[in-house]
């Protein structure tokens, strides 16, 4: 029941200071909705005038509706991509994170190679080594007697992908996870020790469940970004949304067509993946609420 037509039971009096308090926050309630229903309004001339515009320039919607189907089918792989590189670039980025605070010098001097060299190169340099470069170091230990180590370094256009998204984006999160956990008062730690739980048990039982609150939100930010990072695995002939989208373009000289549709497709699946991160940030303040 909307604020302004709740009924004060019988014998019950309102406080004055309270009533003007619900009339103000439910005032600035219908002001928020008249101000994005604005918002909507302006998105939609947008897109007419944008649309009226195109038209005027010989753009075909029609070829779109034509040939939508065969680009939408590569959104499943552009999620299924995401999906799997975000799983192991979450456990890079934990293990990274780990080496990134510990005092042994080994740890120490591999994540921080690690992370130094992944953030200091492009990406799509890192597709280009993995999906080009290791096959090659993969023929030369098949032609030293090596063959089932040489088939390790040999990928599909699908794995290089992976590989690549992974590393690259779990040395993105290595500081979001160092950050996470160090955001976790030293007094947790200490209590642990008093209580006896070794190192390990510290970061499983204590450190974590308290960290992923802060962590998780970044994942999420993590994962849209990939879905679109994810695009540049095209150029190794990954059947994703911007490979389809590109073959009919060239085919037939519909670049605009095409492209809009994939910038489309992408939007429509950042649109979501906010949306379900909104969503999980909301559950997991509930949970620690109680």
């Amino acid at each position: 029941m909307p604020i302004e037509n709740a009924k004060t039971p019988p014998g019950v009096s309102l406080d004055p200071d309270l009533s003007t308090g619900l009339q103000l926050l439910a005032h600035d309630r219908r002001q928020r909705l008249i101000l994005q229903g604005k918002i909507i309004l302006v998105w939609i001339a947008v897109v007419v005038i944008l649309l009226v515009v195109l038209l005027q320039l010989r753009f075909e919607p029609a070829y779109i509706f034509e040939n939508y189907q065969f680009v939408l089918q590569g959104a499943l792989t552009t999620i299924g991509i995401s999906l799997a590189s975000i799983s192991i670039a979450t456990i890079l980025a934990l293990l990274g994170a780990l080496g990134r605070i510990s005092k042994n010098p080994i740890a120490l001097g591999i994540s921080g190679f690690y992370i130094s060299f992944i953030r200091g190169t492009p990406l799509l340099v890192q597709i280009f080594l993995i999906y080009y470069g290791l096959p090659q170091l993969g023929i030369q230990l098949r032609t030293l007697g090596y063959p089932q180590l040489g088939d390790i370094f040999i990928l599909s256009a699908v794995q290089a992908g992976i590989v690549a998204l992974s590393l690259n984006y779990g040395a993105y999160m290595t500081e979001i996870f160092r950050a996470g956990i160090q955001s976790i008062p030293h007094g947790q730690h200490e209590a642990a020790e008093a209580i006896g739980m070794s190192s390990w048990q510290t970061l499983r039982r204590v450190i974590l469940p308290q960290g992923i609150k802060v962590i998780i939100p970044d994942i999420g930010n993590q994962f849209i970004a990939m879905q679109k990072d994810s695009a540049l695995v095209s150029v190794i002939g990954v059947w994703e949304i911007l490979y389809r989208a590109s073959r009919f373009a060239r085919k037939d000289i519909k670049f605009m067509e095409m492209f809009l549709l994939a910038a489309a497709l992408y939007w429509i699946l950042t649109i979501i993946s906010s949306w379900l991160e909104s969503r999980l940030e909301k559950r997991m303040a509930k949970a620690y609420e109680r």
